[in-house]
């Protein structure tokens, strides 16, 4: 038996249990992983809510990092005792232990530690799709980036940067300001003053090439009036609700814009294709081009704080859940 965060119903934190499960032994093409360190996203608390539906009783929990304890058949490229990452594309990571696909795993280099690997992994290879594929990103570009100071955040400032692109970073509170500007920003603005007419000044009624938003309802429209003619709208989270209904006229109206709403794992649906986005990032991480910053740690049997805190806003870059 091996211990986990468990969801039986939709609700707040408080549905977050901790329990004793059966792990079971590793099926063909799966290995059995011990976790060192788990990544928490909002994704997890879309979970946890219902916004995204997932079968009940679940495990919440999208990336972590471990070491393989037993492989099973038909597993070649991994050995008991690996270093390894994963992000999935279902839940399941917030447990001492899980089974896992061989095919999602990825060999972690001596230069990425456990933490570390555990708050890039979703995060990481998110920013890589945005950057590198939804949109590819050139020099000269101007680039609005909301919730700049989260830990996926942080990663879209410094890659964004090393592309050579202008970045007008959102943050939501003025003492976020100054972690997003060491981290590379051109320009830091915060959501609670009239960004709208600050990116319009800074870009001199050009308006921006890209807008990466995450946070969704609160600031979609918005985001739509600082695009530029035949400007792009990346649309990729919800932390203040999934964004509403509304008329493609408006994308009409403001210059024939753009819109995109991506998600990872359509990106990533392939060994190869999960391959090579996941070696560009840990290149940059492993020589320090990109810094992830694990801003602070919970026990795994607190997750419920550490949603908390991360629904609230009360965290900087990632956080990381830690087993016993």
């Amino acid at each position: 038996m091996s211990q986990a965060i468990r969801v039986h119903h939709h609700g707040g934190p408080e549905v977050l249990q901790w329990e004793a499960v059966d792990v079971g032994k590793p099926g063909t093409g799966e290995v059995h992983l011990r976790h060192t360190a788990i990544g928490v996203n909002f994704i997890d608390i879309y979970e946890r809510t219902g916004l995204y539906r997932s079968a009940l009783p679940m495990i919440p929990g999208r990336e972590a990092a471990g070491v393989i304890e037993a492989v099973g058949p038909g597993v070649r490229n991994f050995a008991v005792g690996n270093r390894v990452a994963y992000v999935g594309n279902g839940p399941g990571a917030y447990a001492e232990r899980c089974i896992v696909s061989a095919e999602r795993l990825l060999r972690l280099p001596d230069a990425i530690d456990d933490r570390t690997a555990a708050a890039m992994m979703l995060k990481g290879l998110t920013a890589q799709i945005l950057l590198r594929q939804t949109y590819r990103v050139r020099k000269s570009d101007v680039l609005v980036i909301h919730a700049a100071a989260g830990g996926g955040g942080l990663i879209l400032v410094q890659w964004a940067k090393l592309l050579g692109a202008t970045v007008i970073a959102i943050v939501g509170a003025p003492e976020k300001r100054d972690l997003v500007n060491d981290h590379g920003a051109d320009h830091v603005l915060l959501r609670s003053e009239d960004w709208v007419a600050q990116v319009k000044s800074i870009t001199r009624n050009r308006g921006a090439h890209v807008v990466y938003d995450s946070i969704g309802q609160d600031t979609f429209i918005q985001s739509l009036d600082v695009l530029r003619s035949r400007g792009l709208m990346v649309t990729y989270g919800n932390s203040s609700g999934p964004v509403q209904p509304f008329a493609p006229l408006e994308l009409s109206k403001r210059g024939s814009l753009f819109l995109t709403r991506p998600t990872l794992f359509d990106y990533i649906a392939t060994r190869p294709e999960l391959q090579r986005a996941a070696q560009e990032l840990f290149d940059l991480v492993a020589r320090s081009a990109i810094k992830i910053r694990v801003g602070q740690t919970f026990a795994l049997r607190d997750a419920a704080a550490a949603q908390r805190a991360l629904e609230s806003r009360q965290t900087t870059g990632s956080t990381v859940l830690l087993p016993d």
